[in-house]
């Protein structure tokens, strides 16, 4: 028997994707995001989709991005990038506002989103101002 993942709780891919849809809805149309919208191609179907595998497989379902990509190794991935405490904010209230369009179980919810802040922290690489 499988054991139940966040994956499969939050409705698997349909959920996943959009979550991942919604979030980049909100980062690319909040001016509160502006900092990690222009961080981006003006395209964002590519790190759409690289978000998407990535969550996948995070959230316990298929490992879509390691099958493509390798390793996430999402700090060395993002330290071409000015990450600190705004930037990291700024992904955390998109992503806030994703989630809270999927439904699931408040546990669930709140347990993905300490998750994820300690992740985002974890991308931090420069120091406070």
């Amino acid at each position: 028997m499988t054991k139940p993942t966040p994956y499969s709780h939050i409705g698997g891919e349909q959920a996943v994707r959009l979550l991942v849809d919604r979030f980049y809805f909100y980062m690319d149309t909040l001016p509160e995001a502006k900092g990690i919208r222009d961080m981006h191609q003006a395209d964002l179907s590519s790190a759409n989709s690289k978000l998407f595998k990535f969550l996948s497989g995070w959230l316990g379902g298929p490992n879509l991005f390691m099958e493509e990509y390798g390793h996430p190794m999402l700090r060395a991935r993002h330290f071409p990038f000015n990450i600190g405490e705004s930037e990291r904010d700024q992904w955390m209230l998109c992503m806030n506002k994703a989630l809270a369009e999927i439904p699931m179980i408040p546990e669930l919810e709140t347990n993905i989103k300490n998750a994820l802040q300690d992740l985002a922290t974890h991308m931090i690489n420069q120091e406070p101002a």
